[in-house]
This record gives structure tokens, C-alpha cells and sequence, in this order.
């Protein structure tokens, strides 16, 4: 007779992605002239809870290359920038986020600058990236319990008993192949 069981377990009940790109400017110790290169490391990040709501809190260091005074000195600009991004994340199956939940980030692509241009004595820039977050949380499977299921297989001891092979031997038509060559030529007669 089968039945049904339910198993309560920790899985991935909500699961999302999202680009985002923000502005920041710096202000460099000069005037700049022309940016040089723009470029992005440190990039540390991670998923909290808050009210039902999930966020990745992170933060980043900018070093921006530049040269002034008339273009014949360069200068490195940095800075570490801070961002928070609210993931409005769907989750399955009518699951809610609790306190055991557990909040799991990926950076799907490290910040990058796609825009940079000065204004006056700053320097603004555009920073694009992505992250994946996935809410992993209880939930209820049901699984299928059949109770005559045997996945046991039969063992069977080395020695065979000696009447397994008379039992063989008994069974073997010694006139097989006679028999079967006079079946063939009358067939073909």
C-alpha cells in the first residue's frame, strides 16, 4: 500500500537577480583635465533581512587615474564607496522569509565604471553591476512511501547444493541438435 509523507527540509524558496547602476562622483586633491582610467577592486558584499524585505549591503574602492595641470601631471584619486540595493525577491510556493532564513549573494557581474566625465573640480562616474541572491528557508516536500517496496537482493552463499546441478543436468535435451537439423531440412523439403 502506498502512502504520502511529508519532509520538512531547508531549500531554496526564493531565487533572483538584479542590475543596477548608480552614479558617484569623487574630488580629487586637483583640477582634473582628463580622466585616464577608472577601475574598481575590493568589491565585498553580503545579504541581510530586514522586515520581510532582503538587501546586499556592500561597498567597494574606486581609484581613478587622471591628469592636470594641462595635462602634464597625473594624479590617483580613491575612494571607498557603500551601497545597499533592496532584492524585492519572489519566492516560491507560497513560502514567507522568517528568521531562520538565510540570505545566500552572489556578485553575477563585479561592479564596473561604464561612464565617467568631469565636473568642474570632480570627477563622476557610473557604476554598473549584478547580483544574484537566493532566500533558502523550511519547506514541506511530499514523497511517495510504498510500504511492500523490498530493495533487499537475495544473497546466495558460494557452495551451490549438488542438486541444483543434477536438477540442470536433468533438464538438458541431449538430442537437441539433431532435432533441430531434422526440423530445418523438413522446412526446407
Amino acid at each position: 500500500m502506498a502512502y504520502f509523507k511529508e519532509i520538512v527540509t531547508k531549500a531554496v524558496v526564493g531565487k533572483g537577480k538584479k542590475a543596477t547602476t548608480n552614479k558617484y562622483t569623487i574630488k580629487p586633491a586637483e583640477k582634473p583635465n582628463t580622466v585616464l582610467g577608472c577601475w574598481i577592486i575590493n568589491n565585498r558584499f553580503n545579504g541581510v533581512m530586514s522586515g520581510g524585505n532582503t538587501y546586499v549591503n556592500g561597498s567597494f574602492d574606486v581609484n581613478v587615474w587622471y591628469s592636470y595641470d594641462n595635462d602634464s601631471k597625473t594624479g590617483v584619486a580613491t575612494g571607498t564607496y557603500n551601497y545597499n540595493d533592496k532584492m524585492n525577491v519572489p519566492l516560491a510556493g507560497g513560502n514567507k522569509i522568517t528568521s531562520n532564513s538565510e540570505v545566500i549573494v552572489r556578485s553575477l557581474s563585479d561592479p564596473n565604471v561604464v561612464d565617467v566625465s568631469i565636473d568642474g573640480d570632480n570627477i563622476v562616474f557610473d557604476v554598473r553591476k549584478e547580483m544574484g541572491i537566493e532566500v533558502v528557508g523550511d519547506t514541506k516536500i511530499r514523497v511517495n512511501v510504498d510500504d511492500n517496496y523490498d530493495d533487499y537482493l537475495e544473497i546466495v552463499d558460494d557452495e551451490v547444493p549438488e542438486s541444483v546441478f543434477q536438477e540442470i543436468d536433468n533438464s538438458v535435451n541431449e538430442d537437441y541438435l539433431e532435432e533441430s537439423s531434422a526440423q530445418n531440412e523438413e522446412s526446407i523439403a
